[in-house]
């Protein structure tokens, strides 16, 4: 049996405050904050040189796995037509590899001048099978080659959206199992180094088994919930499996997390299902978007979920879904979130708040979106992303990336929140920015200071988060970050 283990952090400071305090930190508990006796025993010491330290941060809506690949991926995202991006494959072709497909990431086509095709890219690629990923992962653009691969051969456009795309996504995370957590195990140290301590990962497979066995290979730089999805739902009832509860041989690192249900698609493909016609679609079957499941439906799904004691997160974009999802809610008398809460009708706001539903949204994508939401959603846009509005309503606020749709960097979406803008174009709906310290606390589990009796999951800053200009949150230094009282990040 191992004895009680003692770290103190000397010289450290709290957000918003010029005081100089110690913490210290017993078995991975912060015991005490403020002056240490400088004789007082401790099994580390660490001076901080007063920096700043926050709570350790969590991104509460990521897909991990196709993070973890996307630096591998032919990187299509600055492409402003189809044709540009044809371009980009064509230099790439000649090196991938006999029997390889390439696989591009991140284009947005809301607003190309020309529509993807199979002309553009076929001749661009030739024989070798190309899958090209929009940045928003709800459409897919194939070649002929990769459409005869995929079992959509014959297909007229080869753009599969939705539930088609996400069948081609899944099959293209068919790396080797040693390959993939190799991967996933240096993002996880990346994400470390930005202060992140915990990650929601909502990647859309059957996740208890892939990160209990990363964790037993010495993945364990991050606490991870994983979420659970509607082809496996009655095998984590099956299993017991409970929100908030620890798998067991994980050391606590791994937890069950919520039931994921996608009931709409999104605003780049234009299939985020809204009460208004998108311009330039209407009449059409599609027109209001895709809603790709019915309430009825959504009711039973929930109810299951959350009778089992697992949270529903419901993806919501449109603001017609994000109504359909908040009726849910009501009938069930359930907690949980909706994922995302783009577009809201205004009475919806107070509804959050009323039925106790979190919003987890990821502000950076407003400013990803904000060109094609002032075309897709005109005149709306006053009502998309309403992260103070929110805030105003009393609702629970929680942030995220939805990587690898924007980078997972708390920083990033901290800075997306409060400035509501980058570098060189004026901030968009800056009414909805929020304070700092918000983003603090809806990016560290309600908490915006570190107090005695919590966990000490935590990270060292070089400067106050809470003072910081916008540009300066964006690339935030991380001195270090400890998970309970664990170094797995310092450049101390």
């Amino acid at each position: 049996m191992t004895g009680s283990t003692t770290l103190l952090l000397l010289n450290g400071r709290l957000p918003g405050s010029d005081d100089v305090v110690d913490i210290e930190i017993a078995d991975g508990v912060i015991r005490r904050v403020g002056y240490t006796d400088p004789g007082r025993p401790a099994t580390r010491t660490v001076d901080l040189g007063e920096r700043w330290v926050i709570p350790g941060l969590w991104d509460n809506h990521v897909h991990f796995s196709q993070w973890a690949q996307t630096a591998r991926r032919l990187d299509v995202s600055a492409a402003a037509s189809a044709a540009a991006a044809a371009v980009s494959v064509a230099g790439r072709v000649p090196s991938v590899p006999s029997g390889d497909t390439l696989v591009g990431f991140g284009f947005r086509d809301g607003l190309w001048p020309d529509a993807p095709g199979l002309e553009v890219l076929d001749a661009a690629s030739g024989d070798v099978p190309v899958v090209l990923v929009s940045g928003d992962l709800h459409s897919c653009w194939l070649n002929s080659a990769a459409l005869a691969l995929h079992g959509f051969a014959g297909h007229p456009t080869g753009l599969l959206r939705e539930d088609d795309c996400f069948a081609v996504v899944a099959s293209l995370g068919a790396v080797a199992d040693a390959v993939m957590d190799g991967w996933a195990d240096e993002a996880a140290r990346v994400a470390a180094s930005r202060g992140v301590v915990g990650i929601v990962d909502l990647e859309m497979t059957w996740n208890l088994d892939t990160w209990r066995r990363r964790i037993a290979a010495g993945t364990d730089a991050l606490r991870v919930e994983f979420g659970i999805y509607s082809q496996d739902l009655a095998r984590a009832v099956a299993l017991g499996l409970r929100t908030g509860a620890p798998v067991d041989g994980t050391g606590g690192l791994l937890t069950v997390g919520p039931y994921k249900v996608i009931t709409d698609g999104s605003l780049n493909t234009r299939t985020a299902y809204c009460f208004d016609e998108y311009p330039g679609l209407e009449g059409t079957p599609g027109a209001h978007g895709m809603l790709t499941v019915p309430p009825a439906e959504l009711v039973s799904l929930m109810r299951t979920a959350a009778e089992a004691g697992i949270r529903p997160a419901v993806h919501a974009i449109g603001d017609h879904a994000n109504s359909l999802a908040l009726d849910a809610f009501a009938e069930l008398a359930c907690e949980g979130s909706i994922e995302h809460a783009q577009l809201l009708a205004a009475a919806d706001i107070g509804r959050f708040a009323r039925l106790g539903v979190v919003a987890s949204v990821q502000p950076e994508h407003a400013l990803d979106d904000r060109d094609v939401a002032d075309r897709y959603w005109a005149g709306r846009t006053g009502r998309a992303f309403v992260l103070a509005s929110l805030l105003d309503a009393g609702v629970q606020l929680a942030l995220g990336s939805d990587a690898p749709v924007a980078p997972l960097d708390p920083w990033v979406t901290m800075a997306a929140a409060v400035g509501r803008g980058t570098e060189g174009r004026e901030p968009w709906h800056p009414e909805q920015a929020i304070s700092r310290q918000a983003a603090l606390a809806a990016s560290a589990r309600g908490r915006h200071q570190v107090a005695v009796g919590e966990v000490a999951d935590l990270a060292v800053c070089e400067v106050d988060p809470l003072t910081a200009s916008v540009a300066d949150l964006r690339r935030m230094p991380v001195a270090a970050t400890l998970l309970a009282g664990r170094f797995t990040h310092t450049t101390l």
